[in-house]
């Protein structure tokens, strides 16, 4: 795969991350990807397999009435692609951390993805 290919992976995976479409979120995965959430230099999050991810993704769509992840800048490399992403979303719920329903929320954060064969084999989502 080109630079170009490996991009077309990632936006679908964004679009799709966006429109609240689990299935197509799944599409490029790789069966044995591997999901980790960073926050503030912590692993606070991580699954393994396409299973594990789908059912975290269908749990995540009731947490936001609105999301959106906004590419703000790229960096591909043969096995992976990095972007810069400006988050933004609306909460659907009250969360433990103050967060009210009706709340926006807005972050600035990167996610990585690492590719083989043509899917996507792992994504980190930090922030």
């Amino acid at each position: 795969m080109d630079a170009a290919q490996h991009k077309h992976l990632v936006e679908s995976y964004i679009e799709a991350y966006n429109g609240f479409d689990v299935a197509g979120m799944l599409r490029p995965l790789h069966e044995d990807v591997v999901f980790r959430n960073i926050t503030n230099g912590a692993v606070d999050l991580t699954l393994t397999g396409k299973d594990s991810f789908r059912r975290q993704a269908e749990q995540a769509l009731q947490y936001f009435s609105q999301r959106e992840q906004r590419v703000t800048d790229w960096q591909i490399s043969a096995d992976k692609v990095e972007v810069r992403l400006d988050y933004s979303a609306v909460a659907a719920m009250d969360f433990p951390n103050g967060l009210k329903a009706g709340d926006p929320l807005r972050m600035q954060g990167q996610s990585v993805f690492g590719l083989r064969g043509g899917q996507i084999i792992s994504i980190t989502d930090i922030s």
